[in-house]
């Protein structure tokens, strides 16, 4: 439902500020609908890069625009002061204005000031999740404070983004075709004994190798590569000009290019698939919820710093695999993250989807029987006012 309704003053606000791709507005719109579904306040969602919000929410027709609950708003160099949320959500240390700040200082009581950080298996995280810390520059006894909380993969972080309902439309896509799924979208699924694999990247310039390992191979593969800027690395490796919509036969594999999509519909894509390549943040999350078989590719960073966090995520994943299993899987991730071989990995990769396809069950279920991101920040915010 759309309105142009607006509350003057929101249960729960967010700030995002778009750096990169579309990971960080991935993030904070799942998270500001799932807090306006559970949270049973308003929320205000401020965005820096309305083309960015327009393409995983077309319904966003205009600042101020109310959806769903969530009230979409421009933030714009020139900030226009509103009356502060009760609980407003920096995400990822985007900076809020400083006039935001000042209005959260002196509402009474001051506004609960989150700083929603990244997404990290690193054992340190678990220090810092809930720490506090008094913004510079505010008034003497000012008690506005800033509480830094981490997302995580344990009892004792923040959780993860888990909106209701969610397991139960994933399974109930996979009781029915997914074959009538992809015919649904304008594209012939191809064969039934096909791998069905989904690319989300953000760019594979060592793609070749392995593109060509599965057109020469025996086993059909389905890959699904949504709109992006891996299409560009997929059309160099073919040595052909690909677009949306475009399907591509070469021996074993075959090639469908699809449309962008909103996130239920990434969800989707997800869900058909045997395996799911992705990427950031938002992508990673929802392939664990997809209890498939996933590869990450970690958002990279100077020196090599990415890393340590590919690390400590795939020591945590691993940890119920046996060795042979999560050599595998690590040894691919690896690969895809550039460190190693492709095609070199794949063959063992392929050989663990079976053990794979279970471990990802098994730790889809898990995780889901922890309090989800919104459950935890609604009780974070209770202790803390």
């Amino acid at each position: 439902m759309t309105t142009t309704f607006s509350r003057p003053q929101p249960g729960w606000e967010i700030f995002c500020r778009v750096v990169d791709n579309y990971g960080d507005i991935g993030v904070c719109l799942r998270l500001a609908r799932a807090l306006a579904e559970q949270g049973g306040l308003g929320v205000r969602l401020w965005v820096d890069d309305w083309d960015a919000l327009a393409r995983l929410c077309p319904q966003a027709l205009h600042d101020g625009v109310n959806i769903g609950g969530v009230e979409f708003r421009r933030w714009r160099k020139v900030f226009r002061v509103m009356p502060p949320g009760e609980v407003v959500i920096e995400a990822f240390g985007c900076e809020l204005p400083e006039e935001h700040v000042q209005a959260m200082a002196a509402r009474r009581p001051p506004s609960l000031w989150i700083n929603l950080e990244y997404l990290s298996a690193e054992d340190w995280v678990k220090t810092c999740h809930g720490l506090a810390s008094p913004p510079p520059g505010l008034p003497s006894g000012s008690k506005l404070r800033k509480y830094f909380f981490f997302p995580g993969f344990s009892a004792d972080s923040g959780g993860l983004i888990r909106e209701a309902g969610l397991f139960a439309r994933r399974d109930a896509l996979r009781a029915g075709s997914r074959a009538d799924w992809l015919r649904a979208r304008g594209f012939e699924p191809w064969r039934e004994d096909a791998l069905w694999v989904s690319l989300f990247a953000y760019g594979q310039p060592t793609i070749g190798n392995l593109l060509r390992l599965w057109w020469q191979g025996e086993e059909p593969v389905l890959l699904l590569v949504p709109e992006g800027r891996v299409v560009a690395d997929v059309a160099a490796a073919l040595e052909v000009r690909l677009e949306v919509g475009a399907q591509i036969q070469r021996g074993a594999l075959r090639l469908v290019v699809l449309p962008f999509s909103d996130q239920d519909g990434y969800d989707e894509l997800l869900w058909a698939c045997d395996l799911d390549l992705v990427r950031g943040e938002d992508s990673f999350v929802r392939a664990q919820w997809a209890a498939r078989p996933f590869v990450w590719q970690i958002y990279p960073q100077e020196a090599g710093a990415h890393f340590v966090k590919l690390d400590a995520f795939l020591t945590l994943y691993c940890a119920d695999l046996d060795a042979e299993t999560a050599a595998a899987l690590t040894a691919f991730c690896m690969a895809w993250n550039g460190r190693g071989d492709l095609a070199a990995s794949w063959q063992g990769f392929r050989k663990a989807l079976p053990a794979l396809d279970i471990h990802a069950r098994r730790w889809c279920g898990k995780l889901g029987e922890q309090d989800d991101l919104v459950c935890r920040l609604g009780e974070f915010s209770a202790r803390a006012r």
